[in-house]
């Protein structure tokens, strides 16, 4: 099996600092690696912590649909009046997220709504097809696993209330099957009987160790020659041409070119090179039962729960909810503890003895679109952040758009929906 990563082979190679060592931070410093140039990723955090550990490994494909809709403002009441519900919002928070929430409000129409899907399956479509890829080519196929995923619903009213958004998705090419009763329980035997229908999301895929992934691309890329320093990044000292290096609390280090994909963390950065963003932070929790006592062969969403889960090396992760509480506030473990109920629902036989709890911060902007392009007064900034849900899914297209900016290449896809001063 061939453990090395491609060497590069650019001689006209520039100096990259990525901040992050995310998935999508990894993911662009290994890219640009491979083009030649020398790159050094800086993070507080060893590569493939917060939401790049956290995830529910699902490699998206078909989840395009912005997180707001007409649909969503309808059940935001229901959700929050409900104690098993799949949103939060700590109410000492409410007055510092309005500004972000009526920009959320308005991203809802339905207009807003379709061209922001568009946009966003430019970045889920070739999520399989790409990790795929960067799997055999670091040597670590087993990570990567094709597969289908189950939209799951107890009642035939939900089931059909999401029929217009699943037609949606299949007139952009998403294959889709319908399930009814034991067609689910043959795939799924210790699934709970009272799920009587799904839709099978075909040519999808997920990763059994989100973590893991990260790591094997971290060490491919310092195989090739990258650098990676963990340390805290504290500012961003300014020139007239843009960025001329970052401080950290090891010292100031020089930049040429700087790409900022720090996730939740990135707002400070991005305001500091002229590109301030309404970015706020959707924070998700996950459990993981080291042994189940269930089997569990794909992803599995449940349709009133809004929740996913995953078989994975460490178990089975049951990942979900969104709260809004900014990005330093302290977990709320309760919400945790919710998919831990809606687990043994979904699975009778579910033993949660050992489970571990986890919170981590989604990067979100209110139209659910990330930012991806040249700062707006910055030639030597490329800004990577906001991906909220999708992160793992779009950090193979966000990499080659990366790649292509700091190479002075023009993408071959049109970036104006993922600009920085779109808002």
């Amino acid at each position: 099996m061939n453990t090395e990563a491609p060497q590069p082979t650019n001689p006209g190679r520039c100096h990259v600092t990525v901040i992050g060592a995310g998935i999508v931070g990894i993911t662009c410093a290994y890219d640009l690696r491979k083009e030649g140039h020398d790159v050094t990723v800086l993070d507080r955090e060893p590569p493939g912590q917060g939401c790049s550990f956290g995830n529910a490994g699902l490699l998206a494909r078909s989840s395009f649909m912005p997180v707001g809709g007409p649909g969503t403002l309808l059940a935001v009441p229901g959700y929050l009046l409900d104690p098993l519900g799949p949103l939060a919002i700590r109410w000492s928070y409410l007055p510092r997220m309005l500004p972000w929430l009526l920009r959320y409000i308005r991203s809802c129409a339905a207009d807003n709504v379709h061209a922001a899907a568009a946009a966003l399956q430019v970045l889920t479509d070739p999520t399989v097809d790409e990790f795929e890829k960067l799997a055999a080519e670091i040597g670590r196929s087993d990570l990567v696993q094709v597969s289908d995923y189950l939209y799951v619903f107890e009642s035939q009213k939900a089931f059909g209330k999401m029929d217009a958004e699943i037609r949606f998705r299949e007139a952009k090419g998403t294959k889709v099957e319908r399930l009814v009763g034991d067609q689910i329980h043959v795939l799924e035997p210790d699934l709970a009987d009272r799920y009587r229908y799904a839709y099978q999301i075909l040519d999808h895929g997920f990763t059994y160790d989100p973590e893991g992934l990260v790591k094997a691309l971290a060490e491919a890329f310092v195989r090739a020659g990258g650098e990676i320093r963990q340390c805290e990044v504290r500012d961003v000292e300014i020139g007239p041409d843009g960025p001329t290096g970052v401080v950290t609390d090891q010292g100031t280090l020089a930049v040429e070119k700087l790409v900022v994909a720090a996730g939740a963390f990135s707002g400070p950065f991005a305001e500091r090179v002229g590109a301030p963003v309404p970015l706020d932070t959707e924070r998700g929790y996950h459990v993981t039962l080291p042994d189940p006592g269930v089997r569990v062969s794909r992803p599995i969403m449940s349709g009133e729960g809004h929740f996913l889960v995953t078989p994975m090396a460490m178990g089975l992760r049951i990942a979900g909810t969104v709260e809004f509480a900014g990005v330093h506030a302290p977990p709320n473990y309760a919400r945790a503890r919710v998919l831990l109920t809606h687990g043994r629902r979904m699975f009778p036989g579910l033993n949660t003895d050992d489970h571990t709890e986890w919170m981590g911060r989604r990067p979100t902007l209110p139209d659910s679109l990330p930012v991806i392009g040249h700062a707006p007064k910055f030639a030597n900034v490329v800004l990577a952040f906001g991906h909220q849900h999708v992160g793992l899914t779009c950090a193979p297209r966000t990499a080659k758009i990366v790649s292509d900016l700091i190479g002075g290449r023009t993408p071959n896809i049109d970036l104006s929906p993922y600009r920085a001063d779109r808002f």
